[in-house]
């Protein structure tokens, strides 16, 4: 470990995009540390990713967000804390973050606090549909209160998770890539941003001792990944030396199917909506009061999205 780099513990460390940050962690030379909740005990699956963890370094902080004092001897081992627990269709899920902070504001060293976001940027989210739009506002209750506590802050936006939309080509359900036919969304032609979640986590863990990034968002968009459906159909297409089939579905024809379906599905399927028929992730100019990651961190190669369809071959 680089003794010269902050001390990161990692919540949410077995989750989704937080099994990469632990890896971007130790591989950047951090002394990591990633909290263990006592019912992870329970889950095989996460009870061995732990295990894995600490083989490759890290250390192991058994902790609950219903023990306040757990929590602050937790923080005051490290500098900085980074949560990536999940919000997605979990109702007040990322509201626990709130009893972070208080734990953070106790214990009175930490340097940086990354919360839970990681996509869209929440604060551009506020005509979002709901259900979908919950999440969004819960995100935005977190940040007022990290600002209200006056804690050390970055906010990561990285858009479009390329295992979530990449492997389907962007098709709500799909998994992998299709050879025969795809379905475009409108006509396929707002712009998206994909990030490989190595990638993300990459570029979080350099910046949490960067001050160019301190009390500011940044966000990830690294030029070759900023892509519409219908072009990311294309690097398919000349990957597999085929033409799909290809069916456009009207806008409102998406929102009427969107109607029908049940409350998880509905959250699911609006971040496609604003995604692929607003174009939200990519309408927007990044101001002075933001970062944009690749350019600060050119060192990071970032995954192209056509050496990451690769894989489907």
């Amino acid at each position: 470990m680089d003794l010269g780099k902050s001390k990161v513990l990692i919540i949410g460390g077995t989750g989704y995009i937080g099994k990469w940050l632990v890896k971007a962690s130790l591989e950047q030379g951090h002394e990591t540390y990633v909290l263990r909740r006592p019912e992870a005990g329970f889950d095989v699956e996460k009870n061995q990713m732990l295990l894995s963890f600490k083989k490759h370094g890290a250390h192991l902080i058994t902790g609950s967000y219903n023990d306040h004092q757990g929590l602050v001897k937790a923080m005051k081992l490290v500098d900085v804390v980074i949560c990536a627990i999940s919000g997605v269709h979990v109702g007040n899920q990322i509201l626990l973050q709130l009893k972070l902070i208080d734990a953070i504001k106790e214990a009175g060293n930490i340097k940086r606090f990354v919360p839970s976001e990681f996509g869209t940027d929440p604060s551009r989210m506020a005509d979002a549909l709901e259900p979908g739009r919950a999440t969004f506002n819960e995100k935005m209750v977190v940040r007022k209160a990290i600002e209200n506590a006056g804690i050390p802050f970055t906010y990561v936006s990285a858009n479009c998770f390329a295992g979530y939309f990449v492997g389907g080509l962007c098709q709500y359900g799909h998994n992998l890539p299709s050879t025969d036919s795809v379905i475009l969304y409108g006509d396929g032609n707002q712009k998206s941003i994909f990030v490989y979640e190595d990638d993300i986590a990459a570029y979080t863990i350099k910046s949490i001792d960067d001050p160019r990034t301190l009390n500011t968002t940044i966000y990830l968009r690294p030029s070759a990944n900023i892509l519409s459906q219908r072009e990311l159909v294309e690097i398919w297409e000349k990957l597999i030396g085929k033409q799909l089939q290809k069916s456009c579905l009207p806008e409102q024809e998406f929102l009427n199917i969107i109607k029908v379906k049940d409350y998880a599905e509905q959250a699911s399927m609006n971040y496609y909506y604003h995604f692929f028929y607003q174009g939200c992730l990519a309408n927007f100019e990044i101001g002075d009061d933001a970062e944009e990651a690749s350019s600060l961190y050119p060192e990071i190669k970032y995954t192209k999205m056509e050496d990451y369809l690769k894989q489907y071959l």
